[in-house]
């Protein structure tokens, strides 16, 4: 730190010019274009259901999404606007004060990232280079405007890397247990809390400060003069500050998001029935129907597993070459006609109810299934179901309810335990509404009907696989809830649910969350990104085709800073090499230079390790990726290249002071590398800043377009 601490009114200086320069770039044109930008039709929808108070379902943790939508709210925003599709016109909306928060969150990443590297490296050249990477970045500038949960990730992910180099700065200078050790460590676990709470991505930040803390646990540990009581309180201390702090963030803002979404949305179906009971306006909260299932009802049944869906049935067919060409069942997440099913006897075609005496339907009966839209009866038989091939097919079979002896199904009311059978022994039970867990066992393969949580191919609608399943034990898959529940014939009563407590409801909404997640696969004709392709800046992603194609917005890193972030890591390896053979060879260095050495390399291992955590895990991911997956990492990239350059930089000036003629100063020539850099930077940010602020006019493939000659790489669409 001496570098930094003997300038320290250039440090501070520097760190006023880059936040001013980072606010002027990201609240410039903030307000453009006036329409729809990409995920903004996600992000501002989600807004609008919390101001509403209304359920909705996403693969996120709710802070970001809360905090856009608070910040709507404050400005004036009311919760009306559709957000349909991008290119959708603003009109009259208030919609600028959450693209303000998203640019602010944007903003601070930058004079986080100076301090940062200068806490680090003790340099302020390091720490500008670095700022001024962010800054004239046209990727980072363009994700920072716009509706959308990035900024708000990466400004938690910056303050969680801040906070881990204070608290190693303590460390390092043995000032573990003071008041500034607490603070810093505190926010780090707080920091923390926020970054998983935005996305999971932010589980990568905190594999990274477990690194530094393994490291630092394993520094206190080598130390003999640690007795065990020292042992025992490093360790404590940070148990409970880098995992009971962020833990307790992520469950509150769960609290909150539970606290605020009361009301009834297009999200319910995605969740079970206890679940939905817990919301205003469903139609399980204060549920009135008919308590008991009677021949001639009309039902819905629900997979009882977590995130299970709902028995389904379209007019379609399994196609050509999946077993038996009949009529498809599936299971759905949303409330349709289709999920409506006629009990019906057995051996009976006519109508089981006449009004007079109902039959109820109890444990052990043999009953059909009537698809309630198509008439046709649910039906299983030796053909292998289409992705789950150790199982049999299910399908609707049949016309008008008349079928053969497929269509039969034994109900048996199953046990939620994991040992005991699944098989309650009291027959003649009564199939309750919301109560019992049934189990349809076919009457001929002695398959139960099974939910598997497989996705089926587009011929399939993308919905989920049904299967008979002939392992008959006691899966919660193979168990079925009557949800819904319609018989003219039956008095209603008003049914209590039992509802969840926020652990359930967090544990089935991660759950749930999980699954769409996974289910995110690319789509017929759709532009998608690879790993391999972000670090090399080799394809960017359309943001904004505009409002008849008047603003066009296209995310691309600005060539020069992201081609000299891979080469600046290759040096670094190199150095790292380099310095490794000088100190294993016992080569004496000037202590200002080896202190020197030891800084800038330690930043740059530890924001090499960051870029890995950030990167890496992408090749192992099955869901649909964008370039925009990578700006986490972007940042990691970008202070290593502040520090590499920095440092490269200040000891070529110091050798060609040196040995120059002219006897040039140290000083001058340093300051002269530094310029020339910053305006290669510059430079280019000017030739590319319309990808972010808006491309107006021609087309790049024209002589007299503001891009035209700037297709540096063919795969660039803009």
């Amino acid at each position: 730190m001496a570098l930094l601490h003997s300038n320290r009114t250039a440090y501070f200086a520097g760190l006023f010019l880059v936040s001013v320069l980072a606010a002027a770039t990201r609240l410039y044109k903030l307000d453009e274009p006036p329409h729809i930008a990409w995920d903004e039709t996600h992000f501002g929808k989600f807004a609008s259901y919390y101001i509403n108070r209304t359920f909705f379902l996403d693969v996120h943790p709710p802070l970001g999404k809360m905090a856009i939508a608070l910040a709507g709210y404050q400005s004036g925003y009311d919760g009306t606007f559709a957000f349909d599709k991008p290119s959708d016109l603003y009109g009259n909306t208030s919609y600028y004060g959450m693209r303000l928060f998203c640019a602010a969150c944007g903003t601070l990443c930058i004079p986080l990232a100076y301090l940062t590297v200068g806490e680090m490296t003790g340099s302020t050249g390091a720490s500008f280079l670095t700022a001024v990477w962010m800054i004239f970045d046209t990727g980072l500038l363009t994700i920072s405007q716009y509706i959308l949960l990035d900024p708000v990730l990466l400004v938690f992910i910056m303050f969680a890397v801040l906070c881990m180099a204070k608290t190693q700065s303590y460390h390092l200078q043995h000032r573990s247990f003071t008041v500034g050790w607490w603070c810093w460590l505190s926010l780090t676990g707080l920091s923390l809390g926020c970054a998983i709470s935005v996305k999971w991505v932010g589980l990568f930040i905190v594999l990274l400060v477990g690194l530094s803390t393994v490291s630092e646990l394993w520094d206190v540990l080598l130390d003999v003069k640690n007795g065990a009581r020292v042992l025992l309180g490093h360790f404590a201390a940070r148990c409970v500050c880098l995992i009971s702090i962020p833990i307790s963030v992520y469950i509150l803002f769960f609290l909150i998001h539970f606290q605020v979404l009361k009301n009834s949305g297009n999200g319910d179906a995605f969740f079970s029935s206890a679940f939905q009971a817990t919301l205003d306006g469903n139609s399980i909260s204060n549920c009135t129907v008919p308590p008991e299932i009677a021949y001639g009802s009309v039902i819905t049944l629900r997979n009882a597993r977590i995130a299970g869906g709902l028995l389904h049935s379209h007019a379609h067919l399994y196609p050509d070459g999946i077993g038996a060409r009949q009529q498809q069942i599936t299971v759905y997440h949303h409330r349709d006609e289709n999920n409506k099913w006629v009990v019906r006897k057995a051996h009976s075609h006519t109508q089981d109810t006449d009004g007079s005496a109902p039959e109820f339907v109890s444990h052990g009966d043999f009953i059909r299934l009537e698809h309630a839209s198509t008439r046709r009866l649910l039906h299983s038989h030796h053909h292998k179901a289409p992705l789950s091939t150790k199982h049999y097919q299910v399908t609707g079979y049949g016309f008008n309810g008349t079928g053969d002896m497929n269509d039969v199904w034994q109900v048996q009311v199953g046990s939620s335990g994991n040992g005991s059978p699944f098989v309650s022994p009291d027959v003649g039970r009564h199939i309750k509404v919301l109560k019992s867990r049934i189990i349809l066992v076919h009457n001929i393969s002695q398959c139960a009907l099974h939910s598997s949580s497989k996705q089926l191919p587009k011929w399939g609608w993308e919905q989920k696989e049904v299967s008979c399943n002939p392992k008959l034990r006691n899966n919660i898959a193979n168990m079925w809830l009557v949800e819904g529940h319609e018989n003219k014939h039956l008095p209603n009563a008003t049914l209590e649910t039992l509802r969840p407590g926020l652990l359930d409801k967090m544990y089935e909404s991660h759950v749930v969350m999980a699954q769409t997640n996974s289910g995110f696969k690319p789509k017929a004709n759709e532009v998608t990104s690879r790993p391999w392709m972000w670090p090399i800046n080799y394809q960017g992603q359309v943001f904004s085709g505009g409002a008849n194609n008047t603003i066009r917005v296209y995310l691309l890193g600005n060539p020069i800073i992201w081609w000299s972030n891979t080469v600046c890591i290759v040096v670094y390896v190199v150095l790292a090499i380099m310095y490794s053979i000088v100190l294993q060879r016992g080569v004496k260095l000037e202590k200002d230079f080896a202190d020197d050495c030891r800084r800038s390399l330690r930043c740059c291992t530890w924001m090499l390790i960051g870029w890995l955590l950030h990167y890496i895990p992408f090749y192992m991911m099955g869901r649909v990726l964008y370039f925009h997956h990578y700006f986490p990492a972007f940042l990691f990239n970008a202070m290593l290249t502040g520090t590499v350059l920095d440092f490269i930089l200040r000891h070529s000036s110091r050798l060609l002071a040196s040995n120059s003629i002219a006897q040039l100063s140290y000083t001058v020539l340093c300051t002269c590398l530094h310029a020339g850099v910053l305006s290669a930077v510059v430079a280019s940010f000017t030739l590319f800043h319309p990808l972010s602020y808006g491309m107006t006019g021609e087309r790049s493939q024209h002589s007299g377009s503001q891009m035209h000659g700037l297709h540096w790489l063919p795969s660039w669409e803009f």
